[in-house]
């Protein structure tokens, strides 16, 4: 899963010691030559090939520009960003995750006027709805990056083993229990369904859908704690429920995943990085995407986007905007996104109906399915963003574990969720204070 999230609150704290930073001083006029960075965590040979073949595009195309590439490993790719900011050497563009890119907002290292320019030029229609809004700033205002790949979330579901039981696929919250209780038999080591419970993020995500669904978030449209309140009430205890027809123990991905693709269970809480392994498996024609709906739909999505950062001279700055239109080009969102088929998403109309991607072996085999996924985006619902308003703080929350911690307790140690809630409230309370 690319872009996992990462402790926002230490970033944060790294940041404010950063100003505006450019790429470097060239002011050579439009048609000189000019070198530009480009920092991306595609650093496996496969990928890179596939980047490589980009940028060799591209500099035919416009042969005064000259793409130096920066891969960064995705588990440092953030640090990196903050010891080349403070050291005034941010790239030109760069690869960035959804969460990460409100943080370089917030302390004006993303150029917002040239990525918003930009993005227009591609065609901002043809993205996903979800999508652009994860990439919208707290103030609303512009974008801090053009999306260009993705991955969402929601309930897989293996068709023949619901079939044998009578059931079609599961659209409510009932639908879903309902199955996860006709499945589960602990005796014989089998349960309903692969459910997150582990103290982690994985856990964090995996709830946050049920709560949106039902219209309960963590913060309201201005930004105030909004947790504890019926709604969030309501989706916590039906996930205390709905995790009695789970694998006991803490499940984090590699538990749900496996219990899934052996047949523990026929259903399970994962993003679409589990559709290269069930191509693999040769069972493409036997899964379905279910969305977990209770009073509205809401799939846990994100997104990684292409930035251009701020400070950079007007050479720079011209190539920077020409470079990130070029790979908003729909054929070039294609090959990005089939870097990784079936497990990275189109996060635009244009890849999704263009004929490479189509006849991708992988995302071909899931046939009608492949669409059904990319058009989810539009239905992206995540905790922190409500409206217009994509809230930073929701980073340090959710930095600080509360929430995770607090599905964990109520599930895997048993305890109330009443008074969980309120030991949970209270310590993002806390953060939020400092």
């Amino acid at each position: 899963m690319k872009f996992k999230i990462m402790s926002v609150a230490l970033i944060f704290l790294l940041c404010m010691t950063l100003s505006a930073c450019s790429g470097g001083n060239n002011k050579a006029g439009a048609d000189e030559n000019v070198t530009i960075e480009f920092m991306h965590s595609s650093v496996e040979q496969e990928r890179l090939a596939v980047i490589n073949k980009l940028v060799d595009k591209f500099e035919k195309e416009n042969p005064n520009i000259k793409i130096k590439q920066i891969p960064v490993q995705e588990d440092s790719y953030n640090t990196k960003i903050i010891t080349l900011a403070s050291a005034g050497k941010l790239p030109a563009v760069l690869e960035v995750g959804q969460d990460y890119a409100k943080v370089m907002d917030k302390e004006q290292l993303i150029d917002k006027e040239a990525v918003t320019k930009t993005l227009d030029e591609a065609g901002k229609a043809d993205f996903y709805e979800g999508a652009l809004k994860l990439m919208t700033p707290e103030d609303g205002n512009g974008y801090t990056g053009i999306p260009i790949s993705g991955w969402v979330q929601g309930i897989w579901f293996n068709k023949e083993m619901l079939a044998s039981k009578g059931f079609d696929e599961p659209k409510t919250w009932d639908d879903v229990l309902k199955v996860a209780k006709a499945f589960t038999d602990s005796g014989s080591k089998k349960y309903g369904i692969g459910l997150p419970t582990v103290e982690g993020g994985f856990s964090e995500q995996a709830f946050s859908q049920f709560a949106l669904s039902n219209n309960a978030n963590v913060l309201d449209g201005k930004g105030k704690l909004d947790m504890n309140k019926k709604a969030m009430k309501e989706a916590l205890t039906y996930y205390k429920e709905l995790a009695k027809y789970t694998m006991p123990g803490s499940n984090d991905t590699t538990e749900v995943k496996d219990a899934f693709m052996n047949g523990t269970t026929p259903m399970a809480v994962y993003s679409t990085y589990i559709l290269p392994s069930v191509h693999a498996e040769g069972d493409a024609d036997n899964i379905g995407f279910a969305i977990p709906q209770q009073k509205t739909k809401a799939v846990y999505g994100t997104v990684s986007a292409i930035t251009i950062s701020s400070g950079l001279e007007d050479a720079q700055k011209q190539a920077a905007e020409k470079f990130t239109a070029f790979l908003s080009e729909p054929e070039n969102m294609t090959d990005w996104v089939l870097m990784s088929p079936g497990g990275a998403q189109p996060v635009n109309k244009a890849v999704t109906e263009n004929a490479v991607y189509q006849q991708n072996e992988v995302v071909k085999s899931f046939g009608d399915l492949s669409t059904e996924i990319a058009t989810s985006f539009n239905d992206i619902q995540v905790f922190g963003l409500v409206g217009e308003k994509n809230y930073v703080k929701m980073g340090d929350i959710t930095s600080s574990g509360a929430i995770s911690k607090l599905v964990n307790d109520i599930t895997v140690g048993g305890k109330s969720v009443d008074s969980e809630l309120k030991t949970a409230e209270k310590k993002i309370k806390d953060v939020l204070s400092k």
